[in-house]
Parts: structure tokens; C-alpha cells; sequence
């Protein structure tokens, strides 16, 4: 029976046996390691030739049962969660085999952090970086040809200006010249979009974000297809980075509701951003659902549902002394370092997500001074707007 995306969020991952009952939910699995009924069992389960769980480093029920979820949401064929997005980046890049002498593709604009651990940590290791505009199909193309590298990492919509890449033409592309496709999904959610349909080879998620939804668990997860599930468990054993059964059973808890969430963040984002774009104290207005964003069409063909929750804009003082006083007259939207939870969150690039970076390579990806981010929540936008205006009344 075909279900929808919401009937599925709540439904996916449930437990179908027990004894004698069968528990409506997940239960928190504490345990470090499991018995088997014999010696043979326990070998083939440690393994992986049979399943159940045997150590907890090889993960739990649990964290299967959020795993198993979200295999079936994203479509995919195998998935790892993580402790946090970060790991959940790096056992990414290693699941394509990448190593000393090889390079490695991304988006110019990706998160900040996983600029910084592609240009640092994985520079150390031997790996060369080339960060490409991801939103230009002939410029990837050209550094496909030109450096063959062993992976390309995008973000459908980037952080923190919102610019899309089409992940179906990005994908072609990649498998024309031999890269496999990374697709980092946090900002779309399965909801927006589904990237193994358009030809991803691997997605991650912060799990923090918009999948967990409540802004009270830390995780990230790696999905894939059928064939890297293998592969998958060898690096989450090996590394030991995987998500803890309590954080397991939020993310679990807040996976249920995230269509819901979605629809509601969708519909406020697209009402805050038509009244940014009206007030005299803003300079500029990004977001994909309005025409004046130069990807709209793109954004109207490739994302379903909706146009995302998130929403960046320029106050027309673009100075860190007004950023800052208009941030502390908020008094409902949430400064802090985070976003995709049910509350409204504002951040400043240049001084959080972004501040990694060097002023000078901020400004080249236009992260100015009077850069703010929006993750806009699920209070009624009247009450989002009123908050804005009053903290725009205070820098005018």
C-alpha cells in the first residue's frame, strides 16, 4: 500500500514484534553489549551475516529503529546515524574511498564547518580541495574535467544565502566524469526533496536540525545506496562516532512530526519573506518561493511541498554594531546558533556559522556585514513579523 510522507514519518520504524507485547514505540536500549542464544549466533550477528544487535559501538535497536525510518522516508538502501552532522560529514567523505593524492570537489558556499574540515583536516591528510560555485553547471563541469575528482559534496540550498543546485543535472554530471555525488539535505528534508531520486549516491543530514526538530538532541546520519551498506557499517564500527540510544529515541520522537513541522515552517517563511521584502530597513531579501530570487524557477521545478523554512536577509545598516542591536531588541525569534527547530532562530553568519572563515572570503561569497539568517519557526507569522519590526524600529 503507497502512503504518503505523512503517514509514513509517523508509521516508519515502529516495532512490529515483542514479547508477549509489542511496545508502540521505541524503547531506550542502554545496553553496551547483547547475548545470543549460542556462540555461532552471536559470531554471525558481530559479523553482520545475521541480524540483532551484539555491541553497541555496532549500533542498537534504537538507533535501528530511527535508522530504519528514515532509510524509508529518504528512499535509500542503508544508513548510519552519527553523534553529530559533523561526523556524520566526515564518515561521508571517507564512504567514498577518498584518500591521499585524490581530489575533492564542493560547493564554495557549503556550511562553514564543513568548509573548514575539507580545508584543513582532509588538506592535511594529502586530500586537495576545489571549491566550485555548485549553482553553475558549466563551472562544475569544468572542474570535473579538469580534476577528476573522487567526489563532489553540494547542498541543495546553501547556507546561509539560499542559492540552489539542481542535484539531478549535478548528479549527470558527476557520474559522466566518475565522482560520486554528496548531497548534504539538512535545509530540504525529505519533504522538499528526495536526493537518491535524482541521482545522489550519498546524503547526510544533521539530524539536529529539522529532522529532530525540538533543538534537544545533537546527531547527524549517512545514507546510501543498497550496494555501500557494508562498507557503511565497517567505518561506523571502525570510527565509533554513532548516535547514543537516548538521542536516537529524540530524533526518533521528532521524525514523526516532521512533515507537519515542514508544511508550517514552509508557510510562515514564504509570509516572512514577502513582508522582509516590503520594509524600508532591509536591503535585500533571499529566499527561493519569492520571484525576485534568481533560482526561482529552479526552486518551483526540483523542490516539492514548499519552498524550505529558512530565510536570509541584509538589514540596510550593514554594520556588526547595528546586526548586534538589532539582535538583542528580539524578543520572540531566538538568537542562537542553530536552526529547523519550532521556535523562530536568528543568527549572524559572520560572527557563528561563518566565523571560520576569513572576512575576506565571507565577502566573496556575499556574506556581508548586515547578513542575517532566519530559521523561520512554527509561531504564527503575524507574531515573527511584529518581533522583526519592533527590533528594526530600534536601528532605524
Amino acid at each position: 500500500m503507497s502512503r504518503t510522507m505523512f503517514t509514513t514519518a509517523v508509521h516508519a520504524g515502529r516495532p512490529e514484534t515483542g514479547t508477549p507485547s509489542i511496545p508502540s514505540v521505541p524503547s531506550i536500549d542502554l545496553a553496551v553489549s547483547y547475548r545470543a542464544s549460542d556462540a555461532a549466533t552471536l559470531h554471525a550477528m558481530l559479523a553482520g551475516e545475521e541480524p540483532g544487535a551484539a555491541y553497541s559501538r555496532y549500533g542498537s535497536p534504537t538507533l535501528e529503529a530511527f535508522e530504519q525510518a528514515m532509510i524509508v522516508l529518504e528512499g535509500a538502501g542503508t544508513a548510519r546515524a552519527c553523534a553529530s552532522g559533523m561526523a556524520a560529514v566526515q564518515l561521508a567523505l571517507l564512504l567514498t574511498g577518498i584518500k591521499a593524492g585524490d581530489t575533492l570537489l564542493a560547493a564554495q558556499d557549503c556550511y562553514g564547518a564543513t568548509f573548514a574540515v575539507i580545508d584543513t583536516v582532509f588538506r592535511h591528510l594529502g586530500i586537495q580541495p576545489i571549491f566550485v560555485d555548485a549553482t553553475d553547471l558549466a563551472v562544475v563541469q569544468d572542474a570535473l574535467v579538469t580534476f577528476r575528482p573522487r567526489a563532489l559534496l553540494v547542498e541543495p540550498m546553501s547556507n546561509p544565502l539560499l542559492r540552489l543546485c539542481d542535484i539531478a543535472a549535478t548528479a549527470d554530471l558527476a557520474h559522466t566524469h566518475d565522482a560520486q555525488l554528496i548531497v548534504d539535505a539538512t535545509f530540504t528534508t525529505p519533504y522538499l526533496l528526495r536526493p537518491f531520486e535524482q541521482g545522489a549516491d550519498i546524503v547526510i543530514h544533521s539530524v539536529s536540525k529539522y529532522i529532530g526538530g525540538h533543538d534537544d538532541v545533537l546527531g547527524g546520519i549517512v545514507l546510501a545506496r543498497v550496494e555501500r551498506a557494508e562498507d557503511l557499517r565497517n567505518l561506523i564500527i571502525l570510527t565509533g562516532g554513532l548516535l547514543g540510544p537516548q538521542a536516537a529515541y529524540l530524533a526518533m520522537r521528532g521524525l514523526r512530526t516532521l512533515p507537519l513541522r515542514m508544511r508550517e515552517h514552509c508557510r510562515n517563511a514564504a509570509s516572512v519573506a514577502a513582508w522582509l521584502e516590503q520594509q524600508p530597513g532591509i536591503a535585500r531579501v533571499f529566499y527561493p518561493g519569492l520571484p525576485s530570487h534568481p533560482q526561482h524557477k529552479l526552486a518551483t521545478r526540483a523542490l516539492s511541498n514548499g519552498y524550505g523554512g529558512m530565510v536570509a536577509f541584509e538589514l540596510s545598516q550593514a554594520s556588526e554594531t547595528a546586526v548586534l542591536r538589532f539582535l538583542d531588541a528580539l524578543q520572540l525569534c531566538l538568537p542562537v546558533t542553530t536552526l529547523g527547530g519550532i521556535a523562530s532562530q536568528i543568527l549572524y553568519p559572520a560572527c557563528s556559522s561563518h566565523r571560520t572563515l576569513p572576512p575576506e572570503r565571507r565577502r566573496e561569497l556575499g556574506i556581508g556585514d548586515g547578513l542575517l539568517r532566519l530559521s523561520v519557526g512554527i509561531e504564527d507569522p503575524a507574531d515573527i513579523q511584529s518581533d522583526l519590526e519592533t527590533a528594526l524600529t530600534v536601528i532605524r
